[in-house]
């Protein structure tokens, strides 16, 4: 992660609409109804609880801070910090690892999907590849010999067992193979570190070792839904790794496959990925806003953790938007999710349980967002989500989109309906005095 768009502006984001098949836009309707996503953002770079792949590079010196231990460690010395982390995969060993575990947490929060990291920049697989020997299951990784050492295969099994969609994160640029960062070159940025026009046959090794790996992910690990590529630098005219062909074969193995190029456009982004931030209104495309749950992407031991107030309000604004939330979380050395996220899950699910037919299958209708409400709608039911402010839960709501005069208001968790007048061109719902949640309340009408 941390690329981010360059026409996203002041939380909006300029949309070139491209035509789509029946069949793609008929997929997208299916991936907008699940609406709540995990991602998980895990690698051997765990174990020094820093951020991934990033501090491999020296223009993005805002990686490496003084505060990151194995950066000050090491001096401050790049070349001895890369060498040193790219030797991670000896000692990863994520023995407690039982992604079925995880699977059964994120269902109980209400989440629909998961996107999984099978290979960040930093080259490393997560998966079985024949195109490395920098991979899980090769026995340079003591975790090779554990029953579940082809995690990424474990990881999509366990969540496609407990009925979630499937989203495969790959990122197109990787720093490990010679074919990208030539060996004894400079590599002062994440792109290639040699002149790819002056060096064709290279860059044609690094275009096929691409599409090989992307052939076996959606060859050998059952079901894909989502294909979600990152590394939005590899793009032509200077790295043009034929897109084409590859969402081509792509789809051939996986028909009905979504891809998401993510920050190149075009018709290979058939999502917008929006990172850490919420667009201030929806975005005209189908798009998911990737957020953490605590600071980090990647697991950092003591990480504070947002306020489960916080990720709910996040949410349901995101959903009244039109959009997914994919809510990341970075699994620990041992294999487990921090404790602290565990029980943001738990807390998220317990208000899921009451509102989640306000979440799932929804549909952004205008205003969208407005003061301290936000709607949804399914069909021609609305649904106002009431968000708390500060310790005293309200005493009534005020929604600009109106009931149907003989609409009852009822409150989710709630047996009555409320009482409802119209002051002033809104509808003036009073709200009962044990209200059953501390974060949220939704409303739900007839239009």
């Amino acid at each position: 992660m941390s690329e981010q768009r360059p026409d996203i502006i002041n939380g909006s984001l300029q949309v070139t609409e491209t035509e789509q098949p029946a069949w793609l836009a008929e997929r997208l309707q299916w991936f907008e109804d699940l609406k709540f996503g995990l991602f998980l953002h895990w690698g051997p770079y765990c174990q020094w609880g820093c951020i991934e792949s990033w501090p491999l590079v020296e223009a993005d010196t805002w990686a490496r801070p003084d505060d990151l231990p194995a950066w000050v460690e090491r001096d401050r010395d790049l070349e001895r910090f890369r060498e040193d982390y790219f030797a991670l995969n000896r000692t990863f060993n994520p023995v407690q690892f039982d992604p079925a575990v995880w699977a059964e947490m994120a269902a109980q929060a209400g989440m629909k999907y998961v996107c999984f990291t099978t290979k960040h920049h930093d080259g490393f697989c997560m998966f079985d590849t024949r195109t490395t020997a920098y991979r899980v299951t090769h026995p340079h990784c003591p975790f090779s010999s554990h029953a579940r050492a082809n995690i990424a295969r474990q990881v999509f099994d366990a969540f496609r067992a407990a009925g979630f969609g499937i989203s495969c994160y790959f990122s197109k640029s990787d720093w490990h193979t010679p074919f990208y960062w030539w060996p004894g070159a400079p590599a002062p940025d994440r792109n290639p570190n040699y002149d790819t026009h002056a060096h064709p046959q290279r860059w044609a090794e690094f275009v096929n070792f691409v599409h090989a790996q992307v052939r076996e992910l959606m060859s050998d690990y059952g079901r894909i839904d989502v294909l979600w590529l990152d590394g939005g630098q590899v793009r032509p005219p200077d790295q043009d790794i034929d897109m084409a062909a590859m969402a081509a074969m792509a789809r051939d193995l996986q028909p009905g496959l979504i891809i998401a190029d993510r920050t190149v456009g075009g018709p290979y982004e058939n999502i917008l990925t929006p990172e850490q931030m919420v667009p201030d209104e929806p975005l005209g495309q189908t798009w998911e806003s990737c957020l953490t749950m605590g600071t980090s992407w990647s697991y950092k031991p003591d990480d504070a953790y947002k306020p489960t107030r916080e990720l709910l309000h996040l949410l349901i604004d995101v959903v009244a938007k039109g959009g997914n939330l994919l809510l990341n979380i970075g699994p620990s050395p041992e294999g487990t999710l921090p404790a602290t996220a565990v029980s943001r899950l738990q807390e998220i699910g317990a208000w899921m349980a009451t509102n989640a037919e306000a979440i799932h299958g929804t549909r952004a209708i205008a205003p969208y967002a407005e003061g301290d409400v936000r709607y949804t709608s399914k069909g021609g039911t609305v649904y106002a989500h009431v968000l708390a402010e500060g310790n005293q839960p309200p005493s009534e709501a005020r929604l600009t989109l109106l009931p149907a005069p003989d609409s009852e208001v009822r409150l989710l968790g709630y047996r009555q309906p409320l009482a409802w007048t119209v002051e002033d061109g809104k509808a003036v719902v009073t709200l009962p005095a044990n209200l059953p949640s501390e974060h949220a309340w939704v409303l739900k009408y007839q239009r």
